[in-house]
């Protein structure tokens, strides 16, 4: 089978030997509103009020959302807005911790013996994808086209991240319980796990894991950039190809992140919902790479602190990896339920663009073989009819292109903009 283009990235898994530790509670939580693709959760807590970890504090505004759950015990100190990375505001739920994490009375594991009893427990969860891109998991087990294969994504593809390949190394029996939760409810005959053929440890912990299951199947994948793109990975896993206009759904594909699965076991046999999640921390500021079990709504300075960072050198804080990541403008912001990685980096690299040179490179690295040289100048010349007819909606927004131009061009970037102004002339 042919493979889909991609690049060849220094990994800089300097985390991926360390364990996952338990960072010390912090004082104070800060929980937004708003940590998944929709609308806003609606504060249901009063300030002075006690709450318990995993107690429900944000209502969903509409069914296409998620409820959020204290993770914490303490007093609700204050309702405050908070400002997103893209500067939208959403109300936030401020709890100071008491150091007890007294768990809720109401968590308790689901009754689960049809397939509408699972959906409406994994939306009551709070779950949402743990690979990055916070999509409400429930809308995905809720699709209604059968689904005849289960593909596990295990890649982690991005340098530094490393928490999905500990959490195969320590926890593959919570991710087969997670794999068989969503292929028995949803009658799924076939699972797919992809994962790059450079994590060894990885690997045979999951061979040994689904050495006994007929129908669960591990993957190893060249370690090429962006090997955990949705669409990238289904090629390679299963050799189908979604065409531009088709979700993963319409193939009866279903596609989960390692992560998740292993949180949806585990909530099916407690109860307790999303409160914490697992973020690798890492960048050349800190001395201590490491993968932290979080509360949500932790301050990115505690984890820093505890990776032993040197503030004085910190240029640009990441969330998430290289490629993809966030920027976040503070370490006071909280750790979001979506949020897979931190990076403290010392160098800020920036290089004025200069003209295109025509050298075909961002073609060459782009997985979906689109052309970044010439979308970015029909972007610019807001030409939207040319954007279609160039297929810009197949852009994933890697960063493949941008990493490999010469002229040092956003061209990935570019591709966002060019996006949003389809949508405001089609609108």
């Amino acid at each position: 089978m042919k493979r889909l283009h991609g690049i060849q990235l220094p990994q800089r898994k300097h985390a991926e030997a360390r364990k996952i530790e338990t960072i010390p509670l912090p004082k104070l939580v800060r929980i937004p509103m708003l940590m998944h693709l929709g609308t806003p959760c609606t504060p249901i807590v009063t300030v002075g009020e006690q709450v318990c970890v995993g107690q429900k504090i944000g209502a969903p505004a509409d069914q296409n959302a998620v409820p959020i759950h204290a993770s914490v015990s303490g007093t609700v100190r204050a309702i405050t807005e908070f400002t997103n990375v893209n500067g939208s505001k959403v109300p936030c739920v401020e709890i100071e911790s008491d150091g007890l994490q007294t768990l809720y009375p109401g968590c308790k594991a689901p009754v689960l013996e049809t397939r509408e009893q699972f959906v409406q427990a994994v939306r009551e969860s709070g779950c949402v994808g743990l690979g990055g891109a916070g999509f409400p998991t429930f809308r995905k087990l809720n699709e209604p086209q059968k689904i005849s294969m289960l593909i596990v994504n295990g890649a982690e593809c991005e340098p530094y991240l490393t928490g999905d390949s500990r959490q195969i190394i320590e926890n593959s029996g919570d991710i087969l319980g997670g794999i068989h939760l969503v292929m028995q409810f949803l009658n799924i005959k076939e699972c797919k796990i992809g994962i790059e053929s450079t994590r060894p440890a990885a690997l045979k912990q999951l061979a040994y894991a689904v050495a006994a299951e007929e129908n669960i199947t591990v993957c190893p994948l060249p370690p090429v950039y962006p090997q955990g793109a949705e669409k990238v990975l289904i090629y390679h896993t299963s050799a189908r190809i979604v065409p531009e206009d088709k979700m993963p759904a319409d193939l009866g594909i279903l596609v989960m992140n390692i992560s998740t699965l292993a949180f949806l076991y585990q909530y099916s046999r407690t109860g307790i919902p999303l409160v914490e999640r697992v973020v690798t921390v890492d960048g050349n500021a800190v001395k201590k790479p490491c993968n932290l079990r979080v509360p949500i709504g932790t301050p990115q300075h505690d984890l820093l602190k505890y990776a032993d960072c040197n503030f004085d050198k910190v240029k640009k804080l990441l969330s998430g990896g290289p490629m993809m990541g966030i920027t976040l403008y503070s370490d006071e912001l909280p750790v979001l339920k979506q949020q897979n990685g931190l990076l403290a980096l010392t160098r800020v690299s920036h290089s004025e663009p200069t003209a295109c040179i025509r050298c075909g490179r961002c073609m060459n690295a782009c997985p979906m073989r689109l052309m970044p040289m010439e979308l970015s100048r029909a972007y610019h010349k807001k030409d939207a009819e040319m954007l279609r007819t160039l297929r810009l909606s197949l852009c994933m927004n890697c960063g493949c292109c941008t990493y490999v131009c010469p002229a040092k061009r956003p061209l990935a970037e570019e591709n966002q903009l060019a996006k949003q102004f389809l949508k405001e002339v089609e609108s």
